[in-house]
């Protein structure tokens, strides 16, 4: 996959079938878009783009709205859609400028003049330009004149869509991993540089592994206690651990934290960079009475934690 972020430098593309979207999460429904897009693809020998925007355009269309939470940051997002085939990935740098554009505009001197596309796949309710005032009625009528054919994916297949997200974001922030799971079609997962911390857990017999996020935007599913496989700077194997995602209310913590412990593990990885996979969510945090009965919490905890991870 060829990767663009400079738009006067795009490449001249061979019948292209393009789709737009931010493509958060690349989940299972996004899935069906990008197969779409390839099917159409290989009848016309064209090259499948993908457009997509950074940041994400709500920061810039609402800057005082509630904060963006994402499902993949731009470079995760990049990961997956690469695992997808895709030929281009356009990453389109959205300004104030950019948002000001006429929907003729955009159609014009954006889309037809950048990529010059075959075939354009967009939902029916997609809205571009200046206070949205484009969509489906205005691709339909100017398709003749710019020689694009045009795809509508249906109602029903977008809502599902929206609904997927939602109902995505929904589950990680209830601590219903399993469900967020399968929808994304993958584990959730979260990778940030191992910091250093207060060396608590290791005091307690737990060394933990404290996580640093390089997006502050990417959401963090609910606090508690979960299952979780571990790779170290992209390793392709697997550790097993368990992970606590709180402000470990035993020690009046206030600042949140991931803190994972791997399994039969004593190396030190500090700045080193870690993926950590979510599986399963084993317990709501909770505050302890005295030290050894928060000791014996998390005896149980890795056990229960194993027996997740070994079935």
């Amino acid at each position: 996959m060829r990767i663009h972020r400079d738009l006067t430098h795009l490449p001249a593309l061979r019948r292209a079938v393009i789709t737009i979207g931010t493509f958060d999460g690349v989940h299972s429904g996004h899935r069906y878009i990008i197969q779409q897009l390839q099917e159409t693809a290989a009848a016309c020998d064209g090259e499948t783009v993908i457009i997509t925007f950074d940041p994400h355009p709500r920061e810039v269309l609402q800057p005082g709205g509630a904060p963006v939470r994402l499902l993949t940051t731009l470079e995760e997002k990049i990961e997956l859609l690469a695992k997808q085939g895709i030929d281009h990935l356009v990453i389109v740098p959205f300004t104030k400028e950019f948002s000001e554009l006429s929907a003729q505009a955009y159609l014009e001197d954006f889309l037809i003049k950048k990529f010059n596309p075959h075939t354009i796949i967009i939902g029916y309710d997609h809205r571009f330009g200046h206070n949205r005032e484009g969509g489906l009625e205005l691709l339909e009528a100017e398709q003749n004149r710019y020689g694009f054919q045009l795809v509508e994916i249906p109602q029903q297949v977008v809502h599902d869509l929206a609904v997927s997200s939602t109902k995505i974001r929904k589950s990680l922030q209830d601590g219903n991993i399993q469900l967020a799971n399968e929808l994304l079609g993958y584990h959730y997962f979260l990778e940030g540089k191992v910091i250093h911390g207060d060396k608590m857990g290791r005091q307690l017999g737990y060394p933990t592994a404290n996580i640093e996020l390089p997006d502050p935007r990417k959401l963090i599913p609910a606090q508690g206690i979960y299952a979780i496989k571990v790779y170290l700077d992209k390793q392709p194997v697997p550790l097993n651990g368990v992970m606590s995602i709180g402000t470990r209310p035993t020690f009046n913590g206030v600042d949140l934290r991931l803190e994972a412990h791997i399994f039969d593990f004593g190396q030190e990885i500090y700045d080193r960079m870690l993926r950590v996979e979510m599986i399963s969510y084993i317990r709501a945090n909770q505050k302890f009475d005295n030290i050894q009965d928060l000791i014996d919490q998390m005896d149980k905890d890795s056990l229960a934690a194993k027996n997740v991870l070994m079935s």
